[in-house]
């Protein structure tokens, strides 16, 4: 996958690896992405190939500050109703990670607010760092 995108979606061994890539907006969460990481879920429940899956958040500032604000606004703005979607979609993703059968271990280091809470809080597997807030 291309370096840009906003989830990126890597292997090593028999783990997969989630890494929230929108490091300028502190990894805030949008719908696309939320989209994009439960696709990735439901197709290592059933793959042999791999044991375990990670999250974690591109640069050095956080996991993720949670749902995109801007993105939200906007929809709220115009009226266009897009948030119900993001919101269904997201908490229907935090109830397949608190369900998943296999480890789901989320790298909470640094930011980890509201959506970012619900990609790793959920999870089987919490590693916080003195720099988790």
């Amino acid at each position: 996958m291309a370096h840009d995108e906003p989830v990126l979606i890597t292997r090593a061994g028999r783990t997969a690896h989630l890494t929230l890539n929108r490091p300028r907006a502190l990894n805030a969460l949008t719908h696309p992405m939320v989209r994009t990481m439960d696709e990735a879920l439901a197709a290592w429940e059933s793959d042999d190939d791999v044991t375990a899956v990670v999250v974690s958040g591109a640069g050095d500032r956080g996991l993720c500050a949670g749902g995109d604000i801007r993105v939200i606004h906007e929809d709220a703005r115009t009226g266009a109703g897009a948030s119900h979607a993001f919101w269904r979609d997201e908490y229907r993703l935090n109830v397949r990670i608190a369900r998943y059968p296999k480890p789901y271990v989320a790298l909470m280091d640094g930011i980890v607010m509201g959506g970012g809470v619900g990609v790793s809080a959920h999870g089987g597997v919490r590693v916080v760092t003195e720099r988790s807030a």
